[in-house]
């Protein structure tokens, strides 16, 4: 299901997917970004191109789509955890809102599909 998720993630345009620790962070766009898997590890855009990731299936446990409340929107993304909560990868849809700071529905509209297929906490 994890695969599952990433895919579907990855088919929707203006996702940013970030992984980030104390030292580093990295984020690659959506668009256009490929997926497979060989063994334990999930390859996220292509291997001999300028930007991709490799993830390790075995080590995430869950994934929690979440919304939080900032002073002038509210931020929407789905976010994948170890087995002690710590968070691995996450996958936040951007351009929500319009130049209005008006949330587009149609974009909301796709995030609340996803959450409605998978539901609002996953444990793989």
């Amino acid at each position: 299901m994890l695969l599952e998720l990433l895919f579907d993630l990855i088919r929707i345009d203006d996702v940013l997917l970030i992984i980030k620790n104390n030292g580093a962070v990295s984020e690659i766009k959506s668009n256009s970004l490929g997926i497979r898997q060989k063994e334990k590890w999930i390859t996220i855009g292509d291997n001999d191109g300028p930007a991709h990731m490799h993830v390790d299936s075995t080590l995430i446990n869950s994934a929690e789509f979440t919304q939080e409340e900032k002073p002038e929107r509210t931020s929407f993304s789905v976010r994948f955890y170890d087995k002690n909560g710590d968070r691995i990868l996450a996958a936040f849809f951007t351009k929500m809102y319009d130049d209005s700071k008006i949330i587009i529905s149609e974009r909301k509209k796709v995030y609340d599909e996803l959450n409605q297929k998978y539901g609002s906490k996953i444990q793989f």
